[in-house]
């Protein structure tokens, strides 16, 4: 049957109009301010009513996707592209290469290793075979000093809660022990035998740093540190090479770190803070015995580095060998006794060597405008070197240290088109700031105000968006659009200070951002409104559900994934939950930060009357680090209050979460139906 045809039936097939939800008059005051919220209701998903009407929506959203045009051929050309085989950076312990393997035909990633750099593949856990579910992930949280043991997450259905289980490699059978469902960080072994530093976050208390002996029931494991910190704080363990030291991180959001360390040859000795008092970031990375290089924006808002002695640990005695420089660092590798730091200029990455004194020798060679990572340790000869850039697939090198040879560790057989072109520009937000911008398409592309143009962006967290393959990209560009994505503030592609112009009460600064990136867009005469579509996930959900209700006038089409939505009422959603967003988007039970909460928060600007654009709102049931109740409620109010006729979708799914949780043909499948929508929506020519 002609794919017209099948279209043709499934739009009589499908109802006119979503099914409506029902307006509850619910009233709620905060700081002396009532606030209208008649979709209160839709939170309860305990409540059989809500679960038929969220049912039911996804059954519509799902139909009218099928009835876009164009979604075969995109599942086709987006499977050529992602259906193939990618691994990890390899960790290397005790001669073992640890990895991680997506292979197309496996529904999750698989753990593997090679005991030695030209040794043969072994897969020591496939995680749908081991659980019996396609849904189920695993991810590695630490690796004995002996590379015989290894402690791994069991993710279900894309939750940020797991279990944790241990692994005889060699073996490939799991260990008794097993803690329980909650929400862990790293895993660090104190040697190959005894046991394990693991964090633990409740979410009423927040985390802790527990010890689990080998063998023993979880029940009798050992709080270590954590008692008494802020409930918003997150903590992760690291052991020493030597097995000498342990290091705790504590994270307070994304702009505030600190460091904690104890001898581990003096087990009655409490762990003690390396930076106290001092309110700013800090990584801190192992550069030989009982020394550390940390890395800090302390007093240098583009970062720079120290080597610190633990046997010494006073600030007095730290030694600055990297001064902060006109470019922003991100972070630093020791390997090979040599350190390897990883700048940004202008959005592209330069990776600049120094000896441990601080003496410079010369740059990692790097193809332009590509990003990349050295990966190793400081008492290994080699390292790796992940190279990345729109268009060209992710490769790994293998480095020697003692004169930087590389040689081809990995590369996907991903096949790109030749006539592709990446353009870096510039433009002027709001308050006239400049803000970087990426353009991926076809060369030669005529600038006649008519492309299809698909805007994404991020804008938080102190995450820098980084060149890298895309494969929504590619698929803009062979369709004769543009694919865009500006470098908005909140991230960490200039420094703290661009990080911090983008959080709390100035948050408004990165809508601003993508707002004027949506202008010049048109203003240069590569698109206009109506063949303008925009998309973005978790917080760039919140970005773009910002932009369509800011500027309903600006976009035509909208993919708006796992959002962060309501925002005056976040700290609920948040409390127990995820504490640290807080820090970043502010507290509605905050008097001073509910104003400004309140004035960009996408669910309380929707207004009855607008003509918004076509909007795809999709969630899971198993998001628990950003509760789908939001999306839920978003999709009921502008169903309600959008007078555009354009559609507007949810699409519900039970079984995935934040962190996953989808196989990779369940991916390929709603990319196409989500890029099908949005491209049938602008009329990119598809059929």
């Amino acid at each position: 049957m002609a794919a017209a045809v099948v279209i043709a039936i499934l739009r009589a097939q499908t109802p006119a109009q979503p099914p409506q939800a029902r307006r509850a008059d619910f009233v709620e005051t905060f700081h002396g301010v009532q606030l209208h919220d008649p979709y209160h209701w839709l939170e309860d998903f305990a409540d059989p009513a809500v679960a038929q009407w969220i049912d039911a929506q996804d059954r519509y959203a799902r139909a009218v996707l099928a009835a876009s045009p164009g979604e075969d051929r995109l599942r086709r050309r987006y499977s050529e592209l992602m259906r193939v085989e990618h691994v990890s950076v390899p960790e290397v312990v005790a001669g073992r290469y640890f990895y991680t393997k997506g292979s197309p035909d496996k529904p999750q990633p698989l753990q593997c290793l090679r005991r030695g750099a030209d040794a043969r593949e072994e897969v020591w856990l496939d995680p749908a075979v081991t659980f019996g579910d396609t849904s189920v992930s695993a991810d590695v949280l630490g690796i004995s000093p002996d590379g015989k043991l290894a402690a791994y997450s069991v993710r279900r259905s894309g939750q940020d809660e797991v279990e944790v289980r241990v692994r005889d490699v060699d073996a490939a059978k799991d260990l008794p022990d097993h803690l329980a469902k909650s929400l862990y960080g790293s895993a660090a072994f104190r040697d190959s035998r005894s046991g394990f530093y693991y964090s633990r976050r409740a979410r009423d208390a927040g985390s802790r740093i527990w010890f689990h002996t080998l063998g023993a029931d979880a029940s009798t494991d050992t709080e270590i540190f954590g008692k008494g910190l802020d409930a918003r704080v997150f903590l992760n363990p690291a052991v020493t090479v030597d097995g000498r030291w342990l290091l705790v991180t504590a994270e307070y959001g994304w702009a505030h770190t600190e460091i904690w360390f104890r001898d581990l040859t003096k087990d009655d000795e409490p762990l003690r803070s390396l930076t106290p008092g001092m309110d700013s970031q800090f990584s801190a990375v192992e550069a030989g015995p009982g020394q550390i290089a940390l890395v800090t924006a302390w007093k240098a808002p583009r970062k720079r580095v120290f080597l610190v002695s633990l046997e010494r640990p006073a600030p007095e005695n730290w030694r600055e060998i990297i001064p902060e420089a006109g470019e922003s660092l991100g972070d630093a590798t020791v390997a090979g006794g040599k350190i390897y730091a990883a700048y940004l200029h202008d959005v592209q990455s330069r990776i600049r060597i120094f000896s441990r004194d601080g003496k410079s020798l010369g740059d990692v060679r790097l193809p332009a405008g590509s990003s990349a990572r050295v990966e190793g340790r400081w008492d290994q000869s080699e390292a790796f070197v992940s190279l990345n850039s729109f268009t060209v697939p992710p490769r790994i090198e293998r480095m020697r240290t003692a004169d930087g040879e590389r040689t081809l560790w990995f590369e996907p057989g991903t096949r790109v088109p030749s006539d592709l072109e990446v353009n870096q520009v510039w433009y002027r937000s709001k308050d006239g700031t400049r803000v970087p911008m990426y353009l991926v398409h076809r060369k030669g592309l005529a600038l006649d105000g008519n492309r299809p143009v698909l805007l994404t962006g991020y804008g938080g967290f102190n995450v820098p968006m980084l060149p890298g393959f895309n494969s929504g990209a590619i698929v803009w560009a062979e369709a004769g659009g543009v694919w865009a994505r500006p470098n908005l503030r909140g991230g960490a592609e200039f420094g703290e200070d661009w990080h911090r112009a983008g959080m709390l009460d100035k948050k408004q600064n990165v809508f601003d951002d993508f707002i004027a990136a949506a202008e010049w867009l048109i203003a240069n005469k590569y698109t206009s409104p109506a063949r303008l579509a925009i998309s973005g996930t978790s917080n760039g959900g919140l970005l773009v559900g910002a932009a369509l209700t800011e500027r309903p006038d600006l976009f035509r089409a909208v993919y708006c994934g796992y959002p962060d939505l309501d925002m005056v009422r976040y700290f609920r959603y948040t409390k127990n939950n995820n504490p640290p967003a807080l820090l970043e988007y502010g507290d509605g039970s905050n008097p001073g930060h509910f104003p400004f909460l309140q004035s960009w928060s996408p669910y309380e600007r929707v207004v009855e009357g607008q003509k918004y654009p076509a909007v795809l709102l999709a969630t899971g049931e198993g998001d628990t680090r950003v509760p789908p109740q939001q999306a839920v409620k978003m999709a009921a109010k502008l169903q309600w209050a959008s007078r555009s006729g354009y559609p507007i979708l949810l699409r519900f799914d039970r079984k995935s979460g934040h962190a996953g949780g989808r196989t990779l043909d369940a991916q390929l499948g709603d990319i196409a139906a989500e890029q099908a929508l949005l491209m049938h929506e602008v009329d990119a020519g598809l059929q």
